[in-house]
């Protein structure tokens, strides 16, 4: 039986949040972070400045959280768009801030700045001193003994879409939702955990115009030229795996460890596809769905990776709640309502079609991958509201106006597993981890 008391609470817990970088809390201090392991932090959590500044009830949370999906979703579409990818955005790409963020030192001497880290991205930007626009956490280029705009001739200038040389200096605009953003390309030295990384090539953020731009910079994790991985190959060998702490837990704190050599050795492989139009998206096969003890009846076509129209399955650190191409949740969705019993009643919440106001068994779900099964257990399922009165499958079918052929395997249900991502050998593990 679903336990009520187990709940979705951010709404409680952004009652107790206070602004700025917490350094104060020992769950925010820097002695956690040794080696190439940092901690990794959800944006709602007491050590993040950009949580809400105002109270929200459950249900105001759960559709702001839906809303930010949108444009997810919007952002991973462009990707599978029949054009090939730039590294960066092009001018009219959408992109949409994830969720989890990790602390990182930029600069000589170094500041401390928070960076939201998105597996389906490659690049690293930051909003940097005299941004106008920008929020006041910014990254002082003045003070920094190592930094450098790039030059127009730089080879990096030629990855970045469509750039504008002022004077010398290589700058780019792109957008950001409704927003628009103008950087310069530069580099710096980044100090990942007890890593330092010289000469890191990312965008210092001048100007930002509209309300969709989120205030902290972004750390790319995909697998383009600009990615951390492309940049620090000898180093960490486009290997690292994260571990995402629910948004239950008080702390709010998980990992994110890089390099083979802090990775676990008992944990269950996938292979990567590889899909060079769309290489920052980590394409995994999905074979089919089983919800309690049975395989649902899917289209094949649903669920078939294809490199050219970019459909398939993606892991996605940013998406919170998983969402399926319309044949593939309607057939777990109806499943799942006929094991928890067609006598009780369903109700809606925003973009969630199965919810419940009464106690019910949930039911398993288990994405059977290719040489790998991922068993959901009911934190990963269901979401609860605070006062425990209603209960809903956390998972959706993509929006009708977003013409989306990929189905996203979202941070929601991502919680507590270790995801390792294994480039060079062309695969992606799964194993359960109690991340907090």
């Amino acid at each position: 039986m679903a336990t009520l008391s187990h709940v979705l609470s951010l709404s409680l817990l952004l009652f107790s949040l206070a602004h700025g970088l917490n350094n104060n809390n020992p769950q925010c201090s820097d002695t956690k972070e040794q080696g190439s392991t940092l901690q990794i932090f959800h944006v709602y959590s007491p050590c993040s400045p950009f949580r809400p500044s105002k109270p929200m009830s459950w249900e105001e949370s759960v559709l702001q959280m839906q809303a930010k999906d949108q444009a997810r979703l919007e952002f991973l579409s462009s990707l599978v768009a029949a054009k090939p990818v730039v590294p960066i955005a092009s001018g009219r790409q959408i992109i949409q801030s994830p969720t989890y963020i990790v602390k990182a030192k930029i600069g000589t001497p170094p500041q401390t700045l928070l960076m939201a880290v998105d597996t389906s991205s490659d690049a690293a930007w930051i909003p940097c001193n005299g941004c106008v626009g920008c929020s006041s956490n910014v990254f002082n280029s003045v003070k920094s003994t190592t930094y450098k705009n790039l030059g127009c001739q730089a080879a990096q200038c030629k990855q970045v879409p469509n750039p504008t040389c002022l004077g010398s200096s290589c700058s780019f605009n792109m957008t950001y939702g409704g927003s628009s953003i103008a950087a310069n390309l530069s580099q710096e030295t980044f100090t990942l955990a007890t890593d330092s990384i010289p000469g890191y090539t990312f965008g210092c953020i001048q100007k930002t115009s509209g309300s969709s731009v989120p205030p902290q910079g972004l750390l790319g994790l995909g697998r383009g030229p600009l990615s951390l991985l492309s940049q620090t190959q000898n180093l960490y060998q486009s290997t690292f795996s994260y571990c995402l702490p629910s948004f239950k837990s008080p702390n709010f704190s998980g990992s994110l460890r890089l390099g083979p050599a802090v990775q676990p050795k008992r944990i269950k492989y996938t292979p990567l596809l590889k899909n060079p139009r769309r290489s920052s998206l980590y394409y995994v096969n999905l074979n089919a769905i089983r919800v309690g003890r049975r395989i649902v009846d899917i289209p094949p076509a649903a669920l078939a990776f294809n490199p050219i129209t970019g459909s398939g399955t993606i892991f996605d650190s940013g998406t919170v709640f998983t969402r399926l191409v319309q044949p593939v949740y309607l057939a777990v969705r109806n499943e799942f309502r006929r094991r928890v019993g067609p006598k009780i009643p369903v109700t809606t919440l925003g973009g969630f079609d199965t919810c419940y106001s009464v106690p019910f068994v949930v039911p398993t779900i288990t994405f059977m991958f290719s040489g790998l099964n991922m068993t959901l257990p009911e934190d990963n399922i269901v979401i609860h509201s605070t006062a425990g009165s209603i209960t809903c499958l956390a998972m959706a079918a993509a929006p009708d106006n977003v013409n989306s052929v990929l189905n996203v395997i979202a941070n929601m249900q991502q919680q507590n597993h270790r995801v390792l991502i294994d480039v060079p050998n062309s695969r992606l593990g799964v194993a359960r981890e109690a991340c907090t």
